[in-house]
């Protein structure tokens, strides 16, 4: 199994290649280089036999955690990487107080939508057009945002339903 450690600027090369065998729309290495930097970002790497598989990304903005670059390699998908990694990168965020998660996922992501919902997140809105370009169609495509709140008593909650708008 893989182990999960806080990344570095050394790994921003590795995960960018994860991002661009991935996404068509992936982190370049000085994106991941210049966000490693910045002071509220928490980015946590899974590594198996010295090579980075796996990437998770964390921000604290005004205390709600956005999660970010949940991105595994291919050979180590179904294996419990992003599994470990996004259940990791939520326990240290409520290391730093933070009770709110939010990301955003390709609405056709299924099997990533299904992750996050295993660990509570549920979708609460759209940002259309949010992805740069899809490889087979060549049109942007919407992202589904989603939330994980928990309640001061430590229930998970939902504070709008997904088909209202605020």
């Amino acid at each position: 199994m893989a182990v999960i450690r806080r990344m570095t600027e050394a790994d921003a090369s590795r995960a960018s290649a994860l991002e661009a065998d991935n996404f068509p729309d992936g982190w370049s290495e000085s994106a991941f280089a210049e966000t490693l930097r910045l002071d509220y970002a928490y980015y946590y790497g899974a590594e198996e036999d010295g090579r980075l598989v796996g990437v998770c990304g964390l921000r604290n903005i005004a205390g709600e955690g956005e999660i970010t670059n949940v991105s595994v390699d291919a050979r180590y998908r179904q294996k419990g990487v992003a599994s470990a990694l996004l259940e990791h990168t939520l326990k240290e965020g409520g290391k730093l107080g933070i009770r709110d998660f939010t990301l955003e996922v390709r609405c056709s992501n299924y099997p990533a939508i299904g992750l996050y919902e295993k660990f509570g997140f549920q979708g609460e809105g759209v940002r259309k057009g949010f992805y740069d370009k899809l490889k087979e169609s060549g049109e942007r495509e919407d992202a589904l945002i989603m939330w994980k709140r928990q309640a001061m008593d430590g229930t998970i909650t939902t504070v709008f339903p997904a088909d209202e708008h605020v």
